[in-house]
């Protein structure tokens, strides 16, 4: 077994969960966690750098839309190959996202795949997943 080999198995279905207020000010906590995540898979800077934006673009589409006082509940799930960030907040009024809309186009090219969902009657989530650059096939 190599030193990536045996560092994926290490990192498969690890989980990290991140409670946050849902402010903007606290946005960097997610940025700097998806960030080291990333590094620690062996992502290239530009990987490392696509995906500390688009954890910040889902987050700051659901703070837009979440109650006063709330949190925005994240989980990162290294998956070998992968990063999934998920984000939920809770929302009086919750809205699917504009597909046309300029931030959905970044978050969709600054991802491997994204999903937005409401669960629940007041639930908001994104959900986007990075591939390692090698991984890519």
């Amino acid at each position: 077994m190599t030193d990536v080999e045996a560092r994926d198995d290490a990192l498969h279905d690890t989980k990290i969960d991140v409670e946050v207020p849902a402010a903007g000010e606290y946005l960097s906590v997610l940025r700097t966690a998806a960030a080291g995540l990333a590094a620690r898979m062996d992502f290239t800077l530009d990987d490392i750098e696509d995906l500390r934006i688009a954890v910040d673009e889902a987050s700051s589409m659901l703070l837009a839309q979440a109650n006063p006082g709330s949190r925005l509940s994240c989980r990162f799930v290294l998956g070998g190959d992968t990063v999934t960030f998920s984000a939920s907040v809770r929302s009086r009024c919750p809205q699917l996202p504009s597909r046309d809309g300029f931030a959905w186009t970044v978050l969709t090219a600054l991802a491997s795949s994204v999903d937005v969902r409401l669960t629940e009657p007041d639930l908001l989530t994104i959900e986007l997943t990075r591939r390692r650059p090698d991984a890519r096939g």
